[in-house]
């Protein structure tokens, strides 16, 4: 997944994102690359804006 793929907005779940870096870390066997690690970054940006936006509603 490249940084240019996610849709302007497309609001992922946390879940959703969650699962995606788990198959990163899968894929990558542990040890990550530079894009992969790029990759992780905005994946975990966006999960924890997820996760924000999850409990804000919940509340």
């Amino acid at each position: 997944m490249s940084p240019n793929s996610v849709t302007p907005g497309f609001a992922r779940s946390a879940a959703e994102l969650n699962d995606q870096i788990r198959a990163l870390w899968r894929r990558a066997g542990g040890t990550l690359s530079a894009q992969e690690r790029a990759e992780y970054e905005l994946l975990v940006v966006e999960w924890a804006t997820a996760i924000r936006g999850e409990v804000v509603e919940a509340a």
